[in-house]
């Protein structure tokens, strides 16, 4: 199930939301899109990026037909990745793309975190959850500490995940679980 805290900077709760509808009405009033499809179709640990994206291949092609993305990746992490610790560190920090970052999450859930004019947006992403900050949005993003998730990754450029770092340290003052 999606969640939606808002605080303020310094990390001091504003608002909770719960409903799939309410949380989609108040990202879109800051140019969040936030929608639910259905990630139906099951993700195991042997599956690879190709085999996942295969299997939900019409719901890809529906968004780079909408959207005109140019590349798509799968990000899929689980408690014994020996990388993990590494990874969650790399995406902890505050940043920006120059181009949308857009996530189908069909398995496990994550924790984005957007910092808007003033106030800090933490939703916590589930299965079914697509999401999509807008390029030049600060940001960051918590698997946790025992992540398991697997989500569909689509950009506008061929490279792939390109962040900037804004060298805030806001992040610090946030929890960072997503569980």
């Amino acid at each position: 199930m999606s969640k939606l805290v808002i605080y303020d900077e310094e990390a001091n709760i504003i608002e909770k939301l719960d409903s799939d509808v309410e949380i989609k009405a108040k990202l879109q009033g800051i140019g969040i899109e936030f929608s639910q499809w259905k990630a139906d179709k099951e993700i195991t640990l042997d599956m690879d990026q190709t085999a996942i994206i295969q299997a939900y291949q019409s719901e890809i092609d529906k968004l780079v037909k909408s959207k005109g993305y140019k590349s798509i990746d799968v990000v899929s992490m689980h408690a014994q990745h020996p990388d993990k610790s590494i990874l969650r560190e790399k995406f902890l920090s505050e940043h920006i793309h120059t181009e949308d970052e857009v996530r189908f999450f069909v398995k496990g859930s994550g924790l984005f975190t957007m910092h808007i004019e003033g106030l800090v947006y933490s939703i916590l992403c589930s299965r079914n959850d697509l999401i999509s900050v807008p390029a030049n949005t600060r940001h960051w993003f918590d698997m946790g500490e025992n992540p398991e998730f697997t989500a569909i990754r689509l950009f506008n450029n061929s490279d792939g995940w390109v962040a900037k770092f804004t060298g805030d340290k806001i992040a610090d003052r946030f929890v960072k679980s997503a569980k």
